[in-house]
């Protein structure tokens, strides 16, 4: 009876994630609209809600192509494994009852949330295209130099709440949040996760000016999608990370409040600031982010 009601509640929360992303890509649209004194999608049902469904059927329902030249097998199966990765990683979710009882889930994310790289690197070799190949090594690179700094927060966290399971990270924050007694490695996580989720002002995978879109270049219809739902779906997890690791997410009906509030910073971010060069953001992730996460690691260590 407890695995069956276990199996329901993953297969809610997978369910609820998709439609997340979906509503997500429909935030980020009115959002980019406002900043830039537009509408946005209003036509497709009231208030435009029905935009991201009919995009997803237009994709799922446009022609798959390929080259003659790629390799069939790991071009088809990497959107696939991206967003497998994306989906198996939410199994960390913090449920009041019915989830699995991770006694190492920080350790759990970081090897899979490691991972990540191999699809995003496959798809560029399978294309067999350099742009393609260009723009997975780029997004690999930063994404491994950016993983860093990230684990040494997580091991600061760790080492201070002494427990390795994000309940416990939650509960040592009952009385004050980590966002006031860490805020330096605060800031450095929201950044780092922009650049891990290839988010902008480091989205260096792609070359928009250039109609490049980087690893994907050479993918369409559902192959795509899988990708942008990859994508999305991370971008919900780093939020929800977030909201557990700094702001103290109880698990309660509101559990998603913060988690959206650090979404629309991914989309505020994207509509504000300018795009950053890439040389800049390697210098950014060893020059000065592993430098202050490890400072502040040896502080709270040694303190």
């Amino acid at each position: 009876m407890e695995l069956s009601m276990m199996v329901v509640s993953y297969l809610i929360l997978l369910v609820m994630v998709l439609v997340g992303v979906a509503f997500v890509t429909l935030m980020e649209q009115k959002i980019l609209a406002g900043t830039q004194i537009r509408l946005g999608p209003n036509f497709v049902g009231y208030w435009g809600v029905m935009q991201p469904f009919a995009d997803a059927v237009k994709l799922l329902s446009k022609e798959t192509f390929s080259t003659r030249a790629m390799s069939a097998a790991v071009y088809y199966m990497s959107p696939v494994v991206s967003l497998t990765l994306s989906l198996v990683l939410w199994s960390i979710y913090l449920f009041n009852e019915g989830g699995i009882d991770f006694m190492y889930s920080v350790l759990f994310f970081m090897c899979v949330s490691g991972l990540g790289v191999y699809p995003i690197l496959s798809s560029g070799w399978s294309s067999n295209c350099k742009y393609s190949m260009l723009g997975s090594l780029r997004a690999v690179a930063q994404m491994v130099s950016y993983e860093v700094s990230m684990a040494v927060i997580l091991l600061s966290l760790v080492w201070v709440s002494g427990t390795f399971s994000f309940y416990g990270l939650v509960e040592g924050q009952y009385l004050v949040w980590n966002i006031f007694l860490f805020m330096p490695l605060c800031g450095v996580w929201f950044v780092s996760i922009l650049a891990e989720t290839n988010r902008t002002p480091y989205d260096f995978a792609e070359g928009e000016s250039e109609l490049v879109s980087g690893f994907n270049t050479e993918y369409g219809s559902g192959g795509f999608t899988l990708i942008f739902m990859a994508e999305y779906a991370s971008i919900l997890l780093m939020s929800l990370l977030f909201s557990v690791l700094f702001m103290s997410s109880v698990v309660s009906g509101l559990v998603m409040v913060k988690p959206m509030m650090v979404v629309f910073g991914f989309v505020w971010m994207r509509a504000t600031v300018p795009r950053y060069r890439y040389d800049k953001l390697m210098g950014l992730s060893w020059k000065s982010f592993l430098p202050v996460s490890l400072f502040m690691f040896s502080y709270y260590l040694l303190g």
